[in-house]
């Protein structure tokens, strides 16, 4: 197995929400049929793009907030507890802020 490099799987991450964003905005821009019943699928189609594009600016957000922790010496540690992040969690979920305990708890308390 491979050492967790964060830096690197961080900017792979940031580079893979980038290009799906390009991706969905390419497609938001592309013109509508003429057709009236063909336009109303198109337009709940864009509604789906518009999700997945805002879903995508999140994750971008939230690498970019990774990589900000990581320069200043904080990456892997919990935001809210200040324990240290779990290390298979980070590997799954690169950009996260909070331990399991406090994602647990956040969640149940939303």
């Amino acid at each position: 197995m491979t050492e967790f490099d964060p830096s690197a799987v961080l900017n792979a991450l940031l580079n893979e929400y980038s290009a799906r964003a390009a991706t969905i905005r390419t497609a938001l821009s592309d013109s509508h049929s003429p057709d009236f019943a063909e336009q109303a699928t198109q337009r709940q189609n864009d509604e789906v793009l518009e999700a997945l594009l805002a879903e995508a600016e999140e994750g971008r957000h939230a690498v970019g907030l990774a990589k900000l922790r990581l320069a200043e010496g904080t990456y892997g540690q919990c935001l809210k507890c200040a324990e240290p992040i779990e290390s298979a969690r980070l590997q799954v979920l690169p950009a996260t802020a909070y331990c399991l305990a406090c994602a647990e708890q956040s969640a149940i308390g939303s």
